[in-house]
């Protein structure tokens, strides 16, 4: 069993992007996918998030939590310090928004 991850930051970090349109989303650090979903909850019109992490049991779960946005994500296995290569996989030469903590 793993305890219940709660995402800190979270008002801040959707008051940043409020006014912002953002078709392509990276969170760097994924986890269990909190600030995703609530990226993706804030912000309908994101297209394609990608969400990168280190740890494959953390994108299991982040998998897990973010079912209902199935289609719009493509999770990675890698540090998010191989970003340029990351987004050339994924075919991406232009992201709106990024989250790194």
């Amino acid at each position: 069993m793993h305890p219940e991850h709660i995402s800190v930051m979270v008002e801040p970090f959707l008051e940043f992007f409020k006014d912002q349109k953002i078709s392509v989303f990276f969170d760097g650090t994924l986890g269990a996918g909190g600030h995703s979903k609530a990226i993706l909850q804030a912000h309908p019109e994101i297209e394609r998030l990608i969400g990168c992490d280190r740890d494959p049991e953390a994108l299991k779960i982040a998998r897990k939590n973010l079912e209902p946005w199935k289609d719009k994500i493509e999770f990675v296995h890698a540090n998010f310090a191989e970003l340029d290569g990351i987004l050339q996989e994924c075919k991406k030469t232009q992201v709106n928004g990024f989250f790194l903590i």
